[in-house]
């Protein structure tokens, strides 16, 4: 099976050809901000990171830069930083794959905003000018990363939405691809059902490594991470304990082997299905798995949400036909339907996985159509 993508000098396949202006410091956020408002069809982000980060955390931070900015969803990419940050455009270029499109600017060499701007506004016409020049291919399904997250569940969520993506991503590991499942506070207590699945005893000790951590680390701040969960939101919408929220959201899965455990913005080595260390805040979380190579995230909500990605499609589903009515703008498909009889779980997955084809092939989501672009990397707090 084929869907149509971008490929790319590296090998990658891209589903989306965004070019992206990426402040690598916050002391950029507003020129890049401004070259972007002066560019027409660039995209760029905003985050308070890029100076000050010691040890593990700057690794992570640069990991999750480079993953973003050399996602083969970008056809061009202009780093803005300052010239006397931790974490520089030429350190994160580095750390990309080769052979992309990578321009680099200094506010400091360019004299200040207003040359920065205008340096960038060229440097941005020019990638946006080689953009334009790719074009979509037939390429195997097997290519495709998609990135699981839900946000905003309720009781239904594991009863409609998040089995319908479970067998949607079953579809997609049948056909060669790769599945993120993600947000490791959501597997607490459903830690034994995956570990079940795992291809090896360093798989499934891994699984128990990342519940216990993130449980440890919850303790640590004194949070009963058991007892204070669902959020407010889920229990206003009729989950009770954090392990039936965990049982529902592991279902977003599937039923396949759990073959690795990969880090927070780390690509996966292996297809099938993969879990990712990740917070389960939901920008947090796409921002990860996007860094991490998924060229579509797949969200699940029986509340509603706004959420998307600025240069990913987030497609949404709802678990309910009440809150796919209500939010009609950001929801893109309604699993409510298996509540009501008229479809099936598993023909519910089926359209579920053929809408996957559809906008990794270039179909807009409803995020995309409304401009969202949350983006937030992961902080271990580890600055000075």
């Amino acid at each position: 099976m084929k869907f149509l993508g971008y490929r790319r000098p590296d090998g990658g396949v891209g589903t989306r050809n965004h070019v992206l202006i990426f402040p690598t410091v916050i002391c950029a956020a507003t020129v890049a901000a401004k070259i972007q408002a002066a560019v027409p069809g660039t995209v760029t982000v905003d985050h308070p990171h890029g100076c000050g980060h010691m040890g593990e955390e700057k690794d992570l931070i640069v990991r999750a830069m480079a993953g973003f900015c050399g996602h083969p969803n970008v056809g061009g990419v202009l780093l803005v930083g300052l010239g006397c940050e931790l974490i520089t455009p030429q350190l994160v270029a580095a750390a990309m794959p080769p052979g992309g499109r990578i321009e680099m600017l200094s506010i400091q060499a360019e004299g200040g905003t207003n040359g920065a701007v205008r340096k960038g506004v060229e440097l941005a016409t020019r990638l946006l000018a080689g953009a334009a020049e790719d074009r979509r291919e037939p390429v195997d399904i097997s290519e495709l990363i998609v990135g699981t997250n839900c946000g905003g569940s309720d009781t239904l969520s594991g009863l409609t939405a998040n089995p319908a993506l479970g067998a949607a991503a079953d579809r997609l590991v049948e056909e060669g691809g790769t599945v993120i499942l993600s947000e490791t506070p959501e597997l607490i207590g459903a830690e034994h059902v995956l570990a079940r699945r795992a291809v090896d005893d360093t798989v499934r000790r891994r699984i128990y490594e990342i519940t216990a951590a993130t449980e440890e680390l919850a303790m640590k701040a004194g949070v009963d991470i058991r007892n204070s969960e669902p959020s407010p939101g889920n229990k206003e919408g009729g989950l009770t304990t954090l392990e039936e929220k965990s049982l529902g959201a592991i279902l977003k899965g599937g039923t396949s082997p759990v073959r690795q455990v990969v880090g927070y913005a780390e690509r996966p080595a292996e297809r099938g299905l993969v879990i990712m260390d990740s917070p389960a805040h939901d920008a947090v979380c796409n921002t990860g798995m996007v860094a991490g190579g998924a060229q579509v995230i797949v969200f699940t909500t029986g509340r509603g949400t706004p959420l998307g990605a600025p240069t990913a499609p987030v497609l949404k589903v709802s678990s309910n036909s009440g809150v796919y009515g209500r939010m009609s703008d950001n929801i893109d498909m309604d699993a409510g339907v298996i509540l009501d009889g008229t479809a099936t779980v598993a023909e519910m997955g089926e359209a579920l996985f053929q809408e996957i084809v559809a906008v990794a092939s270039g179909r807009l989501t409803k995020a995309e159509l409304l401009g969202h672009g949350e983006f937030a990397i992961h902080s271990l707090g580890l600055n000075v």
